[in-house]
């Protein structure tokens, strides 16, 4: 199975990064994308993969939250770095509108450029939205014929949302937010809407660590090793076969990022 999603330069990670590889590893993981936020943090992203080659990849972006960073210097760093073997798809990229801890016009503008360098590079998108989906469509589409592929990251939208980025030819990549019966009910109704070979898996660790597994870290980080109990979990609400879904998955993620 491949993870998509994991932020594994997060200081959470500082005292066992290798071992957090390790455990994916014997967690039956064939391969992890770890995700890139900023100049600085794709650039230890890039590091980080190369470190492991054959298991991981990475992203290079910025992400909404820190859209204010981005300028020529940010931007030419992001180019040189996806030019990389080990960075395969420009993001985490896209708008936030629910805390805006950068303006809303700086977030437009980094988003925009990074769509603009996805196209120039022909790389794939790996997509933040929340709280902004109207305005990020508007900005988005006119872009997806233009670029090989992209994924929604931690889709937690509506069903309308959903349908849109199917419409687009979009990927759907899904979290243990599924797993929380708190907030995550509607989501796990929309998960038969999604084709299977729309559909990408990630735990987004150290977040989002699934309120149901049955056995929880006393730490109450989420990590890559945890991914089986979502592919478990997100196989059995589809009606499908959990080794199914992972090898499924994994392909679309190969797939999407050319692997």
């Amino acid at each position: 199975m491949f993870e998509i999603g994991v932020n594994l330069t997060s200081n959470q990670f500082d005292k066992d990064r290798h071992d957090v590889v390790t455990r994916a590893r014997l967690a039956g993981l064939s391969g992890m994308l770890i995700t890139g936020t900023s100049a600085e943090e794709s650039l230890e992203a890039q590091g980080l993969a190369e470190q492991y080659p054959d298991f991981c990849w990475s992203t290079a972006g910025v992400h909404p939250h820190q859209a204010s960073e981005w300028n020529s210097q940010t931007e030419e760093a992001i180019r040189e770095l996806a030019a990389k073997p080990e960075v395969v798809a420009i993001g985490e990229c896209g708008l936030d509108f629910n805390r805006n801890f950068s303006p809303v016009d700086q977030q437009e503008s980094a988003f925009s450029a990074q769509l603009a360098l996805a196209a120039e590079l022909s790389m794939p998108l790996f997509l933040h939205c929340r709280d902004a989906h109207p305005r990020f469509a508007d900005l988005l589409t006119p872009w997806l014929s233009k670029i090989p592929g992209a994924v929604v990251h931690c889709f937690t939208g509506s069903q309308q949302e959903l349908e849109l980025y199917l419409s687009l030819g979009m990927y759907i990549g899904i979290t243990g937010w599924v797993c929380d019966e708190r907030r995550g009910l509607e989501l796990r109704d929309m998960l038969g809407c999604i084709p299977a070979d729309r559909l990408l898996l990630e735990t987004d660790a150290p977040y989002l660590l699934p309120r149901d597994m049955p056995e929880k870290p006393k730490n109450r980080r989420n990590e890559p090793a945890f991914l089986p109990h979502i592919v478990k979990q997100v196989a059995t609400w589809r009606g499908e076969d959990p080794a199914w879904l992972a090898e499924k998955t994994e392909s679309n993620a190969r797939g999407l990022f050319g692997l």
